[in-house]
């Protein structure tokens, strides 16, 4: 009977933490995912953020070195499934998405950068009726970050070994 009630009370305790949502990550979280500091110039830094953008695919849509801001997309993922077609002939909704990111370099010294990244994920439904919405998906793994800001290394080293 004891095994049995403290069966019980694990599973429900362990469902309930399960169907819990996650706890809200604190703009000071956040930024200490999205940032990091870098000893190179501002301009070697935005340089390197330009290239690996490129490298992964995204399409620069802005940037300046003065203000040492970029935004860019990924191109639109096509939908392969037939969805297209079908909402042609028989309506319905089509869905398609893609990513965008925005990048902020900031000079500290002469020689360290902080380098900011935003990374999204956008999805955007369009009815047969010509009606579409959008919503932005903040990406918020790590992991991601991470990748990214490996690579961003990655061109700032090879771009400083070449002097």
């Amino acid at each position: 009977m004891k095994k049995t009630v403290l069966a019980s009370a694990l599973i429900s305790l362990w469902v309930s933490g399960c169907s819990a949502p996650a706890p809200q990550k604190t703009s000071l979280e956040i930024q200490a995912i999205q940032a990091q500091n870098f000893d190179v110039s501002k301009k070697v830094a935005f340089n390197s953020v330009m290239s690996v953008l490129q490298d992964l695919g995204f399409i620069v849509q802005s940037a300046s070195l003065e203000t040492g801001f970029i935004t860019a997309d990924s191109p639109v993922k096509q939908d392969t499934s037939g969805g297209a077609t079908f909402m042609a002939i028989f309506g319905g909704v089509r869905s398609e998405g893609k990513s965008a990111v925005t990048a902020s370099v900031e000079e500290i010294t002469d020689k360290k950068a902080r380098i900011r990244l935003n990374f999204l994920n956008r999805s955007t439904q369009s009815s047969q009726y010509g009606q579409n919405s959008t919503q932005d998906t903040p990406v918020l793994d790590p992991a991601v970050y991470q990748k990214a800001f490996d690579k961003i290394g990655e061109a700032i080293f090879i771009r400083t070994s070449q002097k």
